[in-house]
């Protein structure tokens, strides 16, 4: 590999520790890396090393928070991740790319003891002493080795691995009480306001919605206040950002056909001929006949309704193929309380085929399928 040798001294325990090593570029950086790495991501890891390296961010550096992260996300993940930045760095060596090496942790005192070295951390972090009581076994490990091994290793300070795992934790569902539990450690660790506010903010812009909601609540929930984490953390800009959960995206506003529907649907085209519509609660559009063709949906995200004139309404949920065969009267849209979006695509089309739109979707007839 083509490395240039690296100019800023070796991290070393003691105060530097709870300072954030990396600028405001590589912490960007390191915080996509560390998400798209919990989320097993290869192709999109792959660009975030590469900007990672562009922001001058060492190849120890993220050597090292990939190694960190098996505590947190597991070995495959972790060694799927290493794969990824060995690929990454035998590519840009081909390219003739210099990448830094970066300095190695410092090796270990002879009186090193990893228990008492992780009880420290771990009491810092969590602000007070903590025993897990209910698993011995498990208190062992956080404190010996994740705490005191691996936050032992002196080429990233306790700062930048909090960043790392708040970034890591924020990727993924359900272990939410463990991302609030960071945020705060990462506070406790020297993450400055302004550093942790930073976090939703990059998210947002180079890995997801989602991911910025998760770390947007739990910072708020510390008291840690500024206009844009709020909004990113409200229920609204949930409710407002239907691709936060679903892998389809949104798309543009159908304004061409905004006169057909009641309330706000989205269009995303797709090669083919197919396109994914969106539908917001309660979102549904006209009775319409499709003269000389067949249309076909195929629900892939939330609840929603469709309905053949002069019989029951069908339940649509992700799985659900309906094929409308030509010259019906029918409408479709998403539920009272839930997003939609279908897939939709047309065949057997034959010559001067149309759509012919018709009269609303009266509330009255809509209301009646909430029961």
């Amino acid at each position: 590999m083509m490395f240039a040798s690296c100019g800023s001294k070796t991290t070393k325990m003691g105060k530097e520790m709870n300072n954030l090593s990396f600028n405001q570029k590589q912490a960007a950086a390191m915080s996509a890396i560390a998400c798209y790495e919990a989320q097993g991501d290869q192709a999109s890891l792959a660009t975030a090393i590469n900007e990672g390296f562009d922001a001058g961010l060492t190849a120890n550096q993220i050597k090292e928070a990939l190694s960190q992260l098996y505590a947190y996300t597991g070995f495959p993940r972790s060694l799927n991740a290493l794969g990824t930045l060995q690929k990454v760095l035998e590519q840009r060596n081909a390219e003739g790319k210099i990448t830094e090496e970066g300095v190695e942790a410092s090796p270990m005192p002879s009186n090193y003891n990893a228990l008492e070295q992780g009880t420290e951390v771990q009491t810092k972090l969590s602000g007070q002493p903590f025993d897990y009581k209910f698993c011995p076994a498990e208190d062992y490990y956080l404190k010996a080795h994740l705490f005191g091994d691996i936050f032992a290793r002196d080429n990233l300070t306790h700062a930048d691995r909090e960043l790392v795992t708040v970034s890591a934790l924020a990727g993924l569902e359900g272990v939410e009480p463990q991302l609030a539990a960071h945020v705060r450690g990462a506070r406790n660790m020297g993450l400055t306001d302004a550093q942790l506010l930073a976090i939703p903010k990059v998210l947002q812009e180079r890995v997801g919605k989602m991911e910025a909601h998760r770390v947007a609540v739990a910072i708020q929930q510390l008291g840690v206040r500024d206009s844009v984490n709020d909004h990113i953390a409200s229920d609204i800009y949930v409710q407002n950002c239907v691709d936060l959960k679903s892998s389809w995206r949104r798309g543009e506003p159908n304004t061409a056909y905004a006169q057909y529907f009641i309330g706000n649907s989205y269009v995303s085209p797709y090669d083919g001929g197919m396109v994914n519509v969106t539908f917001e609660p309660g979102c549904r559009n006209n009775w319409h006949i499709h003269h000389k063709q067949v249309q076909v949906l195929v629900c892939v995200y939330g609840r929603g309704w469709y309905q053949e004139w002069g019989k029951p309404a069908v339940k649509l949920e992700p799985g659900v193929i309906i094929e409308i065969p030509e010259g019906v009267k029918h409408w479709h849209g998403a539920a009272k309380d839930s997003w939609m979006q279908h897939l939709t695509y047309h065949k057997d089309v034959q010559e001067k085929a149309d759509n012919e739109w018709l009269e609303p979707v009266s509330d009255e007839q809509y209301n009646t399928l909430q029961k």
